[in-house]
């Protein structure tokens, strides 16, 4: 029986499909390619919901099949290959502890060179174990997880969530060791996530990189607001109460239909009140999401230039910019001259506050656009 949750509009984790909105026909899709051999390449902007839909999409393959393995990593803060591999092994050694104990034992006997440690997570209480290696030890202990993996009568579905980055790592052939252990497991199975995309397309589309031509590639769009509406509502009505359908289209056009914005205002509206009918509670909620995220923004501005804020504020007010150094919008925002400009877009874009769009340049975390667009008046 699934677990009710007292608030269902989830914007981090997963829980189970009640609490996850539509992707019928991309779960399935995942899921063939993945159950017939086919790694996949997944691209799309961050906040649109590529975790969701992985991790959905394990859900129902393990509904299937109790014995297989899913896996899921988020590479982003890692910077080194070890760290990637220390990752991958953690999450390898700790998925088999919740296995059987003749898995739990072959996995220990391939792993002992690096002499697990068992500790604690300090959120679930429940124990783990942890693999320490030195980055010279990297590529051989990648050897000894693809060697165990491999061993397994099992399936084995990895998930890595921010593969660009290990474009950025000081290694130059993580790519290429990759490649050459996965082209040999046929029964583990891959997806790599992306939102960088012209990295990712770089990666997976060149014929110079290891994986060129490797997998299967899909994107992902913003989910229909009819399905969503419907999806939101059910809960509202669940409390005898109700979501406007305006307001929910107001918040839907809003943030452009990113799926994690929608979930963080829902969350606040679901929790305030049970039925939601005006534009102001919509605001309302929204500038508490903000609030929450205050000083956050406060110290990612206190690091940047004048010029590079100034740029930040006049993108947000505009909310798409095509030609962020043409004349009329440097003088329309007083801004300082083309290359200044240039310099500082490079820079914003770098630290990902900035992102670029086929139709033009946004802000990255569109919470923080609508806090620069009223910055000082937000408090």
């Amino acid at each position: 029986m699934m677990k009710k949750l007292p608030n269902p509009f989830l914007y981090q984790g997963y829980e189970s499909p009640e609490y996850f909105c539509d992707r019928v026909a991309e779960t399935e899709q995942l899921a063939a390619h993945l159950r017939n051999g086919r790694n996949v390449t997944l691209i799309s902007p961050r906040r649109i919901g590529k975790t969701g839909l992985i991790q959905n999409t394990f859900y129902r393959i393990k509904e299937q099949d109790k014995d297989a393995i899913c896996l899921y990593l988020d590479i982003f803060p890692t910077k080194s290959q070890a760290e990637m591999v220390r990752m991958l092994g953690n999450a390898v050694i700790n998925e088999v502890m919740s296995k059987n104990k003749s898995l739990k034992k072959k996995a220990l006997d391939y792993f002992s060179a690096w002499k697990p440690v068992l500790g604690m997570d300090p959120l679930t209480g429940f124990p783990t174990l942890s693999i320490n290696i030195a980055p010279k030890q990297s590529e051989i202990t990648l050897k000894g997880i693809f060697d165990y993996l491999t061993s397994l009568s099992k399936e084995v579905f990895i998930a890595i969530d921010e593969f660009q980055q290990v474009a950025e790592y000081p290694e130059t052939g993580t790519e290429a060791l990759l490649r050459s252990h996965i082209q040999f497991a046929q029964n583990v199975h891959f997806v790599f996530s992306g939102s960088k995309q012209h990295l990712m397309a770089e990666m997976f589309g060149s014929p110079q990189r290891p994986f060129y031509q490797s997998t299967e590639t899909m994107g992902l769009l913003p989910l229909d607001e009819d399905v969503y509406y419907d999806f939101a509502n059910r809960f509202f009505t669940e409390k005898k109460g109700l979501l406007d359908r305006q307001v929910f289209h107001d918040l839907y056009e809003r943030f452009d239909g990113y799926t994690w914005y929608i979930q963080s205002v829902l969350n606040r509206l679901y929790e305030e009140n049970r039925k939601v009918t005006t534009s102001g509670q919509l605001l309302d909620a929204i500038r508490l999401v903000m609030l929450g995220k205050a000083t956050q923004y406060e110290n990612i501005i206190q690091f940047l230039t004048d010029n590079q804020f100034s740029l930040l504020k006049a993108i947000a007010q505009e909310r798409k910019v095509g030609r962020p150094t043409a004349q009329e919008f440097i003088q329309k925002y007083s801004l300082s001259g083309a290359s200044s400009v240039q310099s500082a877009l490079e820079t914003l874009v770098n630290k990902e506050l900035v992102y670029f769009l086929p139709d033009g340049y946004i802000i990255y975390d569109r919470f923080f656009d609508l806090w620069l667009q009223r910055f000082p008046n937000i408090y």
